[in-house]
């Protein structure tokens, strides 16, 4: 199965790991990395996360403070990067 960022989703992630970045660069790559290895995992076990809030979609808590979320169809779909305690949906 492929995993596939959407537009928003990979802009949003830039977004966060800037802010990020500008304060602390070694906690934005850690970040990324965690992200990086939890949708890496996806394509064996696109279940493995939680249900999302949005029905059809499943959410990943990569750190505390930030979820991914994405959708299982014919193939796997970061829909958003998020900051847990944005308004969602």
């Amino acid at each position: 199965m492929l995993v596939e960022w959407r537009p928003e989703a990979r802009a949003e992630l830039w977004q966060i790991l800037d802010y990020i970045g500008d304060r602390h660069f070694v906690a934005a790559s850690e970040l990324y990395q965690a992200i990086e290895v939890a949708t890496s995992a996806l394509p064996q076990h696109p279940y493995l996360y939680r249900f999302g809030r949005v029905p059809g979609t499943r959410e990943i808590v990569v750190h505390p403070n930030y979820l991914v979320v994405y959708r299982v169809t014919d193939r796997i779909e970061i829909v958003t990067v998020l900051h847990a305690r944005q308004e969602y949906p």
